[in-house]
Formats: C-alpha cells, sequence, structure tokens
C-alpha cells in the first residue's frame, strides 16, 4: 500500500526533509496560478461527506476526501460535482494518506466522468486540523495550475445546523514551506440541479412527516404545488411595488434592477393569446399521454397472446 506521510514543522526538521519540503512547496507555489474567486456545490457531495463521516472508523475523530468538479476557461469559478473518501491516519506528530486508493478511485471516475478534475479536498470538524496545510500542499498540486478549493463541514451541529466553510491556501512568509499557509474564506453557492432538486424536496417532506416517510407526489401535484410557490412569489413582488409606490417603503435600486431584468426576458403576449397557447401545449401533452397509454396497453395484449399460442 502506499501511503502518503506528511510531518508537522518540529518533526522534520533534519536538513534532508526540510530540504524535500522545501522544493515541494515551491512546486506547488509555481503551479498554482489561479486563485479560485466563487464556488459551487452540488448537494450530492455534502450527503457523501456525511455518508463518510458515519462510516468511520471509531477511533477517527475527522474524514478526508478528494472533491472533483469543473472548473471555468480561466479557472476562477469552480463547480464541485462528487467527492470520494480517502483513507488516512494520524497521530499527534504525522498523518498518512492512503495514496494507492487515492490515485485508484480517480481513474475508475475518470471513466464515467471523463470532464471532472481533482479540484480540491473535505475534511470535517469544527475547525481547521493542523494538518490542513499540509494536506493542501499536496492537493495544490494534484490541482494545478489551480488553486486547491478546501471544504470544511462541521458536523457537530452547533445550533442545530450543518456548519460549511469553502477556503482556499494563501502562502505566508519568506521561506517556502508547506505549513506556511494561510486560509481565506472563499464565496460558495449550493447549486441544485433539477435531476436531485425533486430528491431534495420529498426529502425535506420525509423530515417534516410524522413517521419519517412522505409519499411521491404525482406530476399535476408537482405542477400545482409551483404555481403555488410562484403565485407567492407574485405576490410578495406586487406587494413590495405597491408598497414603494405608495411611499411607505424605500425603494431599493438593486432590487429595482432585479425586476428589471426579469420583466425583460418576459415575452409580451396578450392574455388571449396566452390562453390559446397554453390549452394547446396542454392538449399535446394530453395527447402523448394517451399514445402512451394505448401502445402499453397493445404491448400488454400482445404479450399475452403469445403466451396463450
Amino acid at each position: 500500500m502506499s501511503m502518503l506521510n506528511l510531518n508537522l514543522p518540529a518533526v522534520a526538521s533534519a536538513p534532508a526533509k526540510a530540504g524535500a519540503s522545501s522544493a515541494a512547496a515551491s512546486a506547488a507555489q509555481s503551479t498554482a496560478l489561479t486563485t479560485t474567486q466563487q464556488c459551487y456545490i452540488h448537494p450530492v457531495v455534502l450527503f457523501s461527506i456525511l455518508d463518510h463521516f458515519l462510516r468511520r472508523n471509531e477511533s477517527q475523530e475527522r474524514v478526508i476526501g478528494t472533491l472533483l468538479g469543473v472548473r471555468s476557461d480561466d479557472g476562477r469559478v469552480v463547480e464541485i460535482r462528487s467527492s470520494f473518501a480517502v483513507p488516512h491516519f494520524e497521530t499527534d506528530e504525522e498523518i498518512q494518506v492512503d495514496m494507492e486508493h487515492h490515485g485508484a478511485m480517480f481513474a475508475l471516475h475518470k471513466r464515467a466522468n471523463a470532464r471532472e478534475q481533482i479540484v480540491g479536498w473535505y475534511a470535517t470538524g469544527a475547525s481547521l486540523s493542523k494538518y490542513a496545510a499540509l494536506i493542501q500542499d499536496f492537493y495544490s498540486r494534484e490541482a494545478a495550475p489551480f488553486s486547491a478549493v478546501h471544504l470544511v463541514m462541521n458536523t457537530e451541529l452547533t445550533d442545530g445546523q450543518l456548519g460549511i466553510q469553502c477556503l482556499q491556501g494563501a502562502s505566508i512568509g519568506v521561506g517556502a514551506h508547506p505549513e506556511n499557509c494561510l486560509f481565506l474564506p472563499l464565496p460558495y453557492e449550493l447549486q441544485y440541479p433539477d435531476a436531485e432538486l425533486s430528491a431534495l424536496q420529498a426529502a425535506a417532506d420525509s423530515a417534516e412527516a410524522p413517521e419519517g416517510a412522505a409519499a411521491l407526489i404525482s406530476d399535476m401535484e408537482q405542477l400545482e404545488r409551483t404555481i403555488d410557490e410562484l403565485r407567492a412569489m407574485l405576490g410578495r413582488v406586487a406587494t413590495y411595488v405597491d408598497s414603494v409606490c405608495s411611499g411607505k417603503a424605500k425603494a431599493n435600486s438593486i432590487i429595482g434592477k432585479y425586476l428589471m431584468d426579469l420583466l425583460a426576458v418576459v415575452p409580451k403576449i396578450d392574455a388571449k393569446q396566452f390562453s390559446t397557447l397554453f390549452q394547446t401545449h396542454l392538449q399535446d401533452i394530453l395527447m402523448v399521454a394517451y399514445l402512451t397509454n394505448l401502445a402499453r396497453a397493445q404491448l400488454n395484449i400482445a404479450d399475452r397472446l403469445q403466451r396463450i399460442v
């Protein structure tokens, strides 16, 4: 098994190790040319980290793993799409990371997701680990020529919430040493793809259910719920606009710009034409559903006739 040993500065004080660490740090600093400015995180990444933490060994206080995703052309925007766990063992003096597992998992992941690259690493805990700078130095070389993103998840549920931090490392000091790393906060947003939004909504409904289970809603119920939410949002916007026009509320230029951009993308269609288009589209959907059910019935009849013969 190939293990990566990362020693603390007090232990790695021998001349040979110090020289190797300085060379590695210089290589990492020379390759990390582009810093990240914005992160978008898929919810499946957070669920994967939680699953890894719940399945950890009893002797482990924290877990670490690799983050994968895609970057913009200039490398300043990162979309974290997936992750995988990396076994490690840490003591008061050093930490060992299973490099063989890391390389094998990344090679397998590339077969299914060729576009995704290593963008950083994650760790659990209420605060940064004392080995965070050393691990950041390793992942900076893996994510080169871009900077590595460090995602920290607080699994202690402080104040009943799951704390999440996105950080990136910045070298400090005169000498090029891996431990000379300052972690700076990085803006992030949770991004909900359409394929995951329905599953997240079902999970949220089950959490509020008395027995912890909720039935899946039909397409028509989902459409009705979406329309109700849209009407509620339009009601809040109309109330705000009326309050500003009447002088009851102070105008906000930022909100006004967003509303202008929103209205600019809405096509100018009168109510009668919109009703005609909606009815035509609805009839097309009903016709497709009818033909689908008819084809399913014909296949069932043909299958039963074949069994009789």
